[in-house]
This record gives C-alpha cells, sequence and structure tokens, in this order.
C-alpha cells in the first residue's frame, strides 16, 4: 500500500503532512511514501532527505494521486486536485466539512473514504492523533509574540533610577489549549494576565498558570461532554460584556481563542468595549478565519480604531510551519496507523473504533 502527499498551495498554507523522521516509520508499518518534487523546500527540506529515509519523489501532483491509495494533507486540496482522485481512495486532512460540504458530497459519490482530523473524539486514546491541541498550543505562543512585537510599550515590570514601568495587563478570551498557552506565555515574559471563559472548569487551570480568572456572576458550566465550548445564553452574554467592558478599561494587550466547533466566531469584544480601550493598546484575534472574536476584526489586516490596534491572521501557524508541521506529521502518522492494519496490510476502516467512527466524513 502507498500513502501520498502532494505541495499544499503555500499562498496560504506552508505545513506539510510528512516530515522527513517519519518515512522509516512509516515504512515499517508496510506502507511506501510518495511526494511530489520540492514538496517541502518552501521550509527548507530538500527532496534529498526524503529520499535518504526512503521516499519516492514523483514529478508532479497527478503521478503522486494516480499511485497511492492514500492521501494525507493539511488542508483539502483545490477542485482541480479532487478531480484527480480515484474511486475507494483515502483523503486525510483537516477537511473542514462545514465549510466543504458540497467538495465533499462529491468525493463520497465516488467513494472516496474521507478522515477530516479536527473532528476527533477528546479520549485518552486519541490524544496522540489531536491536531487542534498540538497546533492551537503554537497558535496560542505566537499570538502573544506577534502582538507584543506591536505593543509600544515594555511587557515586564522595570524599576529604575529614572522610575518604575508598570507591568502590561493582558486579558485572554477563551481558555482552550490556545488561551492556556497564551496565558503561560505572556506570564513568563512579565505581563499580568487575566482570562475568561464560559466554561467554569476552566477557572483552575487558568488560576495554575498565575492568570486571573474573570467569572461572570451566576455563570454556568457551558461546557460539551467532549470538552469544547458551547453556545451561551443572551443573558450570560449581557453579564459577560458588562464585566469585559470595565475589564479593557485598564488593558494593553487583548489575545483572542473563543471558537465553537463547527459555527462561526462568537463576537465577545463588541466596538463600544474597543471605544473605551487605551490608545496603543492591541487586539490580536486568533479566531479571525472563522469571523473572529472581536466586531472590527478583518482577516489579514490591522485595523486602527482610535489608537487601539486590532490584527487577524488567516493562518498564524505559517510563521512557525517547521514546528507547526512537526507536530502535525506526528498526529497524522498516529492516526494513520490506527487506521492501517498491519497483518493484513490494508487500511482497515473499523466504524466500531469510536475515532474511526467520529472523524470519518459521511
Amino acid at each position: 500500500m502507498i500513502i501520498g502527499s502532494i505541495s499544499e498551495d503555500t499562498k496560504f498554507e506552508k505545513r506539510v503532512a510528512i516530515t522527513p523522521d517519519l518515512i522509516k516509520k512509516y515504512k515499517s508499518l508496510g506502507l511506501e511514501v510518495s511526494l511530489s518534487q520540492g514538496y517541502a523546500l518552501h521550509i527548507g527540506i530538500p527532496d534529498e532527505e526524503y529520499k535518504n529515509e526512503g521516499a519516492k519523489i514523483l514529478p508532479n501532483d497527478e503521478e503522486v494521486i494516480l499511485k497511492s491509495d492514500a492521501i494525507l494533507q493539511m488542508n483539502i486540496p483545490s477542485d482541480k486536485i479532487l478531480q484527480k482522485l480515484k474511486k475507494d481512495q483515502i483523503l486525510i486532512g483537516v477537511l473542514n466539512p462545514y465549510s466543504n460540504e458540497k467538495k465533499l458530497k462529491e468525493l463520497f459519490l465516488k467513494n472516496i473514504k474521507c478522515f477530516s482530523l479536527e473532528l476527533l473524539p477528546r479520549i485518552t486514546r486519541a490524544q496522540s492523533m489531536d491536531i487542534l491541541s498540538s497546533q492551537a498550543n503554537l497558535a496560542g505562543y505566537k499570538a502573544v509574540i506577534e502582538s507584543f512585537a506591536y505593543f509600544q510599550k515594555a511587557i515586564p515590570m522595570m524599576m529604575t533610577a529614572a522610575g518604575t514601568i508598570s507591568a502590561a495587563k493582558v486579558l485572554v478570551v477563551g481558555a482552550g489549549v490556545a488561551g492556556l498557552q497564551a496565558i503561560a506565555t505572556a506570564k513568563r515574559m512579565g505581563a499580568i494576565v487575566f482570562a475568561t471563559d464560559v466554561r467554569l472548569a476552566s477557572k483552575e487551570q487558568v488560576e495554575s498558570l498565575g492568570g486571573k480568572f474573570l467569572t461572570v456572576e451566576g455563570s454556568e458550566n457551558l461546557e460539551t461532554k467532549g470538552g469544547y465550548a458551547k453556545e451561551a445564553s443572551d443573558e450570560f452574554k449581557k453579564k459577560q460584556e458588562d464585566l469585559l467592558r470595565e475589564t479593557l478599561k485598564k488593558i494593553d494587550v487583548v489575545i483572542c481563542t473563543a471558537l465553537i466547533p463547527g459555527k462561526k466566531a462568537p463576537i465577545i469584544i463588541k466596538r463600544d468595549m474597543i471605544d473605551v480601550m487605551q490608545n496603543g493598546s492591541i487586539i490580536y484575534d486568533l479566531a479571525a478565519s472563522q469571523g473572529g472574536n472581536s466586531e472590527l476584526t478583518k482577516v489579514n489586516e490591522i485595523i486602527d480604531n482610535n489608537g487601539v490596534k486590532i490584527m487577524g491572521e488567516a493562518n498564524i501557524l505559517n510563521k512557525l510551519p517547521v514546528s507547526a508541521s512537526n507536530l502535525y506529521a506526528k498526529n497524522i502518522f498516529n492516526f494513520t496507523k490506527n487506521l492501517f492494519n498491519e497483518e493484513k496490510k490494508n487500511f482497515d476502516i473499523k466504524l466500531e473504533d469510536e475515532i474511526i467512527e467520529k472523524t470519518m466524513v459521511k
């Protein structure tokens, strides 16, 4: 059996699904690996590194698709590539079925088995495959670094003979994996950190990292059985808005990370809240590609609202493609290993396996 991976459109996506260190692991399972020429040159990995580990480098994407039983990607390929996929092939990646429903239905009609890794259940056995956690960790870290680079004051408290510089105050909206990493990174750099989340269970995690949790009066634990946030009631949103409006008056940097799986990102920071923020403050919105947590967020633009900068990138991990690829490649290897039957030497789609059943797009 052969697995293949083709180059992503590097204008939008610089991460890759297979790194050289995993080629031998795939081969040990009984799988051959085919890649398109120049597969990871854009992140400094020459074809020779893949060849030396035992991968086959083919001249173009079409050859890889033609000869592969399974295609491993970061994102769903272009329409042109999807048309070339063969009947009974397997496609694994972050396919975002909520946005790509039509494309995936067409693949279903060709009997192409599609697995979308962001749908992984939050169970112990799936932790090594959890792409949301591995990628969000890096995103939370990088969001802090990027926002601090734009902030025109010092971050830690500094005491000098000329006077004292106060520590920057940071608010993290959403205390999932990205948010918790943002809290930890901001604290390491000397900031005073506040955080808010609809899930009361996150309070202990925030405080363990040195953050101060903002509790909405009368709040309930808005958490699904899978550990994700669920949509809040109108009453909760109103109380949260009042608390945030007061808090934002003294905040220097806001990191937004709040997402609801399968839905548009909730707008948490309204324009009138931004209006009360201090001149020179920064809002860095990690939810930008899904609509944003700030009312003024625009993808890949820096909006200046009376001296407050609102920043939102479509894919912040394009700024950390090597680290992000290393983690993603391990996640997708572990998923492929679970899907592949080493005894029969074929892909064995057992729907009684919760991991396979939940990630398979039907």
